[in-house]
């Protein structure tokens, strides 16, 4: 971070800098290069100007931030200054809505999250951790029948991630309807990934794009709206008393009370927020993993690694267990890894809701403010040749040496990702249970997958390789 502005002869702070703003002339490009190419753009504004560049896509005024100073700065020590109002999040709120994920009111995120939190620590996440190994089994036992065959990795992955989330959920089987919602939910992913871009024409005019991403919307809708009628039924069959099984996370938030005001969520509510939890479960287990076997299938030294510590704490078992995480440093620091290079929720913003100072520049109220992962996770000041895969990044003597906010997976502050504790849980015995039984091999070693800018990032065409017993 640069030093701090200079001082006047006056004795008075100097005044505030402007922020650097691409124009024409630059010849990085307007809204149709944004459009075009979002990671090209910012990649270009990036090495004209630094860490903190102003650009105007049809006129939205967006500031770029891309130092862990900055982050901190927003994120963290200034967190109650800037909200979710911001054109990322007003452009995911069709699908989010009042969820966790995108809530721009601030007094009704704290209440939502006041409930929710008690379910989503590591301690609670344990009780689901027998769904992600049973299903993945699941899986595997598929895939014994599929010896040699070139898998579309991303889409079982997919359909996993599905099984787990709404088992976790809702105690369900839902067989191949989990695979309907990922669809609809890939059409919405695409068309508002656009629509970020090139906000135009409005989401409400109707376009055949706009008509499809509704019917995405209903489809999503109508999966949680089944899952909830039908739980809302069964307790009313059983008077109200839960069964004796452990409960699913379901009934944890119908029965959950804000300690302020002794009352639970509405029914709307509650489907917002069961709606967040499937997508950004789904979104993040999926991608994570597509390209965790992508980057092995490429690096097979980190493979055997990886291979010889699984191999030595599962023993004779094939399936691992979540009291088996602590023995797993090196599967994790696979996972953080991958989330560095690859993380699904590459971007977020923050809307200013008034004028700050941010290293000395000037932050006029109601500006959207933009991190992008993608290019954070490879500042060259502080990741040596970042785009190697090198999972020896996160050991605990590297990470003590880099800045806290230039690692920013799950987001930072007190907007944190509230699952995160259940989506390492799940990606890291999803891995070691997968790679204790097969290999997945690339068909053709000269493949290379490129990143799809959407609302998240997408291996573009998805990951696909062969399936190879150990």
């Amino acid at each position: 971070m640069s030093s701090a502005p200079p001082v006047a002869d006056t004795g008075r702070p100097a005044r505030p800098r402007e922020i650097p703003t691409i124009r024409r002339r630059d010849g990085i490009g307007g809204a149709l290069a944004f459009r075009n190419d979002q990671l090209g753009f910012l990649g270009a504004g990036l090495d004209r100007y630094g860490d903190i560049f102003r650009f105007r896509p049809l006129g939205i005024p967006i500031v770029l931030v891309n130092h862990p100073d900055y982050i901190r700065h927003i994120l963290v020590e200034n967190g109650e200054r800037y909200d979710k109002d911001a054109m990322l999040f007003r452009v995911v709120r069709p699908v989010l809505r009042r969820g966790l994920i995108a809530n721009a009111d601030m007094e009704l995120w704290r209440r939502q999250r006041r409930m929710m939190a008690p379910h989503f620590t590591p301690r609670t996440v344990n009780k689901f951790a027998r769904n992600m190994t049973d299903e993945t089994e699941l899986m595997l036992q598929g895939w014994e029948r599929r010896p040699g065959e070139v898998l579309d990795v991303t889409d079982e992955i997919g359909q996993l991630a599905l099984r787990i989330v709404n088992r976790s959920l809702f105690s369900a089987e839902v067989g191949t309807t989990a695979q309907g919602f990922g669809q609809a939910f890939g059409t919405a992913n695409a068309i508002l990934g656009d629509f970020f871009r090139f906000p135009f024409p409005p989401l409400n005019f109707p376009t055949p794009r706009n008509r499809r991403l509704h019917r995405s919307i209903a489809d999503m809708d109508a999966f949680v709206s089944k899952f909830i009628r039908a739980r809302l039924q069964a307790d009313a069959a059983q008077g109200g008393e839960a069964g004796d099984e452990e409960p699913d996370l379901l009934t944890l938030l119908l029965h959950s009370v804000d300690e302020e005001d002794g009352k639970g969520m509405d029914l709307e509510q509650l489907h917002h927020e069961v709606l967040n939890i499937c997508i950004g479960a789904f979104e993040t287990t999926t991608n994570t993993l597509s390209w965790v076997f992508y980057l092995l299938a490429r690096h097979p030294e980190v493979e055997a690694r990886l291979h010889a510590e699984v191999d030595a704490v599962l023993g004779e078992r094939t399936v691992a267990s979540f009291e088996d995480l602590p023995k797993l440093p090196y599967a994790r620091m696979v996972i953080d890894e991958t989330l560095r290079i690859y993380s699904p929720a590459y971007q977020f913003m923050r809307r200013a809701r008034e004028e700050d100072t941010v290293d000395g520049y000037r932050v006029p109220a109601n500006t959207n403010i933009l991190v992008n992962s993608y290019f954070l996770h490879r500042h060259p000041d502080f990741w040596e040749d970042p785009e190697r895969f090198d999972p020896e990044r996160f050991t605990p003597e590297a990470i003590a040496q880099r800045p806290k906010h230039v690692y920013t997976p799950f987001g930072a502050g007190h907007r944190i990702c509230i699952g995160r504790h259940f989506a390492l849980t799940e990606l890291i015995l999803v891995l070691a249970t997968v790679v204790r039984q097969h290999r997945l091999v690339l068909p053709d070693p000269t493949t290379e997958v490129l990143p799809d800018a959407l609302i998240t990032l997408h291996p573009k065409g998805g990951i696909h390789l062969r399936l190879e017993e150990r």
